[in-house]
């Protein structure tokens, strides 16, 4: 016998969907320039293409940080919450 831990295999659960698309939003949103390579609606005098950008700063960061957490609950519901 080994004395090598068990080692499970990847399991695709709702959360680790959650986590996925929190991670891709961001890319998606950035890399579809079309959708943003405009000037008005201007905010405070700054255009769209700047201040879309600037928004999605703050949103990606609260999407990383829901990603994480839901890793965390996700880690420890699958090892039996021993930390």
């Amino acid at each position: 016998m080994s004395d090598a831990p068990e080692v499970r295999p990847p399991v695709v659960t709702p959360a680790r969907v959650v986590i996925a698309l929190c991670l891709v939003a961001p890319f998606v949103a950035m890399l579809w320039v079309g959708s943003y390579a405009k000037v008005d609606p201007t905010f405070i005098g700054i255009p769209f293409f700047y201040w879309y950008q600037m928004l999605w700063v703050l949103i990606s960061t609260a999407l990383t940080m829901t990603a994480y957490k839901l890793w965390q609950r996700d880690q420890r519901a699958r090892h039996g919450g021993s930390k």
